[in-house]
């Protein structure tokens, strides 16, 4: 399995709300269409910053969720919601728990 991670500074944080109401109503449907996806999860970590960690099959995967997520950007018209190109991980998953507990 394959990570992909990106850390976005500088999000605009008077808009949080719409931020993640869109990443649930319109990105996560169009990731969940792509082979290989196997999950997706979003961060506030506070201060304008985000994180998210998409998880795929194979590395070939992971970049196209990030072509995808660029897109999203554009058409959803959230460039000043997010104005900075994200910092952008990715690999091999080489330890990991079975166990993923996931609070609303």
């Amino acid at each position: 399995m394959h990570a992909t991670i990106r850390r976005y500074d500088g999000v605009d944080q008077n808009r949080t709300v719409e931020l993640t109401t869109k990443v649930n109503e319109t990105l996560i449907p169009k990731l969940n269409k792509l082979p290989g996806f196997k999950g997706y999860f979003l961060v506030e970590a506070g201060n304008g910053v985000f994180s998210s960690l998409g998880l795929f099959e194979t590395p070939e995967q992971g970049m196209e969720s990030t072509k995808i997520v660029a897109t999203w950007i554009r058409d959803e018209k959230l460039e000043t919601l997010i104005p900075n190109e994200p910092k952008i991980t990715s690999g091999r998953i080489v330890a990991h728990s079975d166990r993923v507990l996931v609070a609303a």
